[in-house]
């Protein structure tokens, strides 16, 4: 078992020169990326049924194709992060991958032709890859250590209010239209699933004009041998005290003799492990299961019982638990800690999987189904969700968080394509029940890793923890 340094609870009056209003607001700008990343990976469901229409998509290959291309771009765009983000900044990437999600909003959304849709879906999923490694990286990197929990968790909080708003306005363009009324003459065929994917332009605006006025990384601009800016970014993010403590001991970091990152280094020795607890903790959060919630929400409550209308009004209801949980887990993550809160929570989503394969093993229906279905989102939102990137974005030294952020983020979405895409084969061969019960064995288990592999890491600057997980 690896040895965690003390919980330090926050104490916001620690350091009473920290511009706390000005820190928030550049964390929240930089959200923006996960609000993005949010309603751009849910907006798909709702739009499916019409641009199928629109489109002749009758093959299971073509519409499996439709549904997931969009992961190669998440893929590519993560594994792209970490060096683009160690040569050009953290903040230069962060107004690109704003310039792509408005830019691919739109061409999806106003594709005449099959073929331009998927290359514009992909682009949008590069945005995706690049806004989910360094949003909350930036953040991270901003923080100060007694904040930085909540104020990582704000990136997930984006990503929720994003999921809802894709979940609210698809069900509000597509509430009066059942199944057997999706036609290809129809307005939501023709337009309706445009303007779902285009409504994502607005934020995506929002963020592109937002961007410039957020200063880069202090620890980059360090990196780059740029003391006076990273000198001038820490002062307005905490005075000259502050600055001049948090300097010092970036420097030092970075003097530190291991300051090679290459990828032999990264996958050999104690970066090997650091970087092995991340991709497995990026593998947990998906295969959790709480996604397949989300991604085929329509089957798992068609199969309760719910017709067309209960299936998008339920939809929304989830999108709802996850905002209210997730804002729960922002104020629980820098007082609990994030060990305690993910261990809690792997074996409280297990516990709902588990109670959920039973009621469909019994046949329960309605009710009894949404119930569940909401206890697991609602322990997810609060542990796995927000928590997940939080650690990946602690517990790499500085001399190699970019690429392995970069590294267990595209693990993230391998895994997250592996449970898409087995979900109907495992309903089909082994019921839901046994599918669910096969996503709480995970959680369980992920709660004994989590026990035995993951340090604590709140109330711990970056550069201490880099020392205790450097020698560990």
């Amino acid at each position: 078992m690896m040895q965690t340094p003390p919980v330090n609870p926050p104490n916001p009056s620690a350091q009473p020169d920290l511009h706390l209003g000005y820190i928030c607001t550049i964390a929240f700008i930089a959200a923006l990326g996960g609000l993005l990343f949010g309603y751009d990976w849910v907006v798909i469901g709702g739009a499916k049924p019409f641009y199928e229409v629109f489109f002749h998509l009758t093959s299971e290959a073509q519409i499996g194709w439709a549904n997931s291309c969009a992961l190669l771009g998440c893929f590519v765009g993560s594994l792209l992060a970490g060096p683009a983000a160690d040569r050009f900044g953290r903040k230069k990437l962060l107004i690109f991958s704003a310039l792509l999600f408005a830019v691919s909003s739109v061409f999806t959304g106003w594709a005449q032709t099959f073929n331009v849709f998927i290359v514009w879906r992909i682009i949008g999923g590069g945005a995706i890859g690049l806004a989910s490694n360094v949003s909350p990286m930036y953040i991270a990197e901003i923080s100060p250590a007694q904040w930085r929990g909540r104020l990582v968790s704000l990136n997930q909080l984006a990503i929720v209010i994003g999921i809802l708003a894709a979940q609210v306005v698809n069900w509000r363009i597509a509430e009066a239209i059942s199944d057997a009324t999706v036609l290809p003459t129809s307005w939501n065929a023709q337009y309706g699933w445009r303007w779902m994917f285009t409504a994502v332009a607005i934020p995506a605006v929002l963020f592109l004009l937002s961007a410039p006025i957020i200063p880069e990384s202090p620890r980059w601009l360090v990196a780059k041998n740029n003391l006076q800016r990273a000198l001038g970014v820490l002062k307005r993010l905490g005075g000259s005290d502050y600055a001049q403590s948090e300097l010092s001991a970036i420097q030092q970091a970075l003097a530190a003799p291991h300051q090679s990152t290459g990828w032999r280094d990264l996958l050999s020795g104690n970066s090997g492990k650091l970087l092995a607890i991340g991709a497995a903790l990026a593998v947990l959060q998906q295969w959790s299961g709480i996604n397949i919630l989300f991604n085929y929400a329509q089957e798992v409550y068609r199969s309760a019982g719910y017709g067309v209308s209960d299936i998008l009004f339920n939809i929304v209801i989830t999108g709802a638990i996850n905002l209210v949980f997730t804002v729960i887990a922002m104020l629980l993550v820098d007082s609990i800690g994030r060990r305690r809160l993910m261990i809690v929570g792997c074996i409280a989503v297990g516990a709902s999987h588990l109670a959920a394969s039973l009621a469909y093993r019994s046949h329960a229906r309605g009710t009894w189904v949404l119930a569940l279905t909401l206890c697991a989102i609602a322990f997810y939102a609060m542990s796995l969700a927000p928590v997940t990137w939080v650690l990946i974005t602690e517990i790499f030294p500085n001399r190699m968080r970019a690429s392995a952020v970069s590294v267990s983020v595209a693990t993230l979405w391998v895994a997250s394509f592996l449970l898409t895409y087995t979900f109907p084969l495992l309903n089909r061969a082994i019921g839901t029940s046994g599918t669910f019960l096969i996503y709480a064995d995970i959680c369980l288990a992920g709660a004994f890793f989590v026990s035995a592999a993951v340090p604590e890491t709140n109330g711990v600057s970056l550069e201490a923890l880099e020392e205790t997980t450097i020698h560990r």
